[in-house]
């Protein structure tokens, strides 16, 4: 194929991912930072793994829970939701995930997300340090600051960036340093790394290198120390992370399944901010090279037992999320007329569609 004719990124999975997912019943979807994707991956009817990708700039934060779909881009927040009934499908798809609310946000660099007991999203604001939601007034509505950051202002001081819901509330955050100037966690980003309990306002785990996606699961907390490259969970009676399996690149993004970890990796970008990290010491020892894609790791075991690699132009993961019951995903964009030409609504309990192709 000339050069100019080969796609510009291609998905490779191991040979049992796509049964997996068809075991777990569950589909998947994961958020590219820099190349501005959304990505959702299923199987098709002919069992073969199938992947749709909309264009977002800058996706980064995800929530899901079937139906409902949360995404953060760039300067805004967008809600999707499942136009098709249930048991109803759309051109072989069985979710149709359309945008139907955006919150403009500003620049604010939201990372994780999640929906609370009441509904309400709580997403991290990691340009003015703190959790917050979505307002329809102002550009957010601040809702807790860790202690040890004295002021919001818009310098990302600790590059506070990870959320853990307990019971639909906030529970745990990660940051990567407990600085309280404007940028400063740049200079901790070997140590420097911390836990907070949202509740009491103190420090759970500290010593971390660039702490990621905390998620309590089956009754731990676990996260990702992206600085070194471990998955693992924290002691929280001792305050200590216990590393369980290493991951072979720039770890963000942290999802369950069962007995399944599924986690985001990332190829290590060439700046000093990433660079010089324990991670590379640890990669080369095991002689291996970043990776960027998905790794699906047994909590039992520790192995990594199936694997999603994404090879090309997309470098960089930041989200991942579980969409439970959901065979093969599709979500409407903004890049081509499909979302003006479209139109879904329910009448007597049916599902009803109609095409600008219909205009008379």
């Amino acid at each position: 194929m000339p050069p100019n004719d080969r796609p510009s990124y291609e998905i490779l999975a191991s040979r049992g991912f796509t049964s997996w997912l068809a075991e777990q019943q569950i589909s998947l979807a994961f958020t590219t930072y820099q190349a501005g994707k959304l990505f959702l991956l299923g199987r098709k009817p002919n069992e073969q793994l199938g992947a749709f990708e909309r264009t977002f700039e800058r996706t980064m934060g995800l929530w899901a829970d079937g139906q409902t779909l949360w995404l953060s881009s760039v300067f805004q927040i967008w809600r999707f939701q499942n136009a098709l009934l249930p048991d109803q499908h759309a051109d072989g798809f069985d979710r149709l995930y359309v945008p139907q609310v955006a919150y403009t946000t500003g620049d604010i660099d939201v990372h994780d997300m999640a929906v609370d007991e009441e509904g309400r999203l709580v997403f991290v604001n990691t340009l003015f340090s703190c959790l917050a939601t979505v307002s329809p007034e102002y550009s957010f509505t601040p809702l807790w600051q860790p202690p040890f950051i004295s002021k919001l202002a818009a310098e990302d001081r600790c590059h506070l960036n990870g959320l853990a819901m307990e019971n639909g509330r906030p529970r745990y955050v990660t940051a990567c340093s407990q600085s309280d100037v404007a940028d400063g966690w740049r200079d901790h980003r070997h140590g420097g790394g911390c836990v907070v309990d949202v509740d009491s306002g103190q420090i759970v785990c500290e010593g971390l290198s660039m702490p990621h996606s905390p998620r309590l699961h089956q009754d731990r907390l676990w996260l990702l120390d992206s600085g070194t490259g471990f998955l693992g969970h924290v002691d929280r009676a001792a305050g200590k992370f216990e590393p369980v399996t290493f991951c072979p690149g720039y770890a963000r993004g942290l999802t369950f399944c069962g007995d399944y970890a599924i986690v985001g990796l990332s190829k290590c970008r060439q700046e000093r901010t990433f660079s010089e990290l324990t991670l590379d010491d640890n990669l080369r020892q095991r002689q291996a090279e970043p990776r960027c894609g998905l790794h699906v790791i047994n909590l039992l075991t520790g192995d990594t037992v199936h694997w999603a690699r994404l090879e090309g132009v997309i470098e960089e993961l930041y989200d991942v999320v579980v969409l439970p019951g959901v065979q093969r995903p599709k979500a409407v964009g903004f890049k081509t007329d499909e979302i003006r030409r479209n139109v879904w609504f329910e009448q007597d309990g049916r599902l009803t569609s109609w095409t600008g192709s219909q205009r008379p």
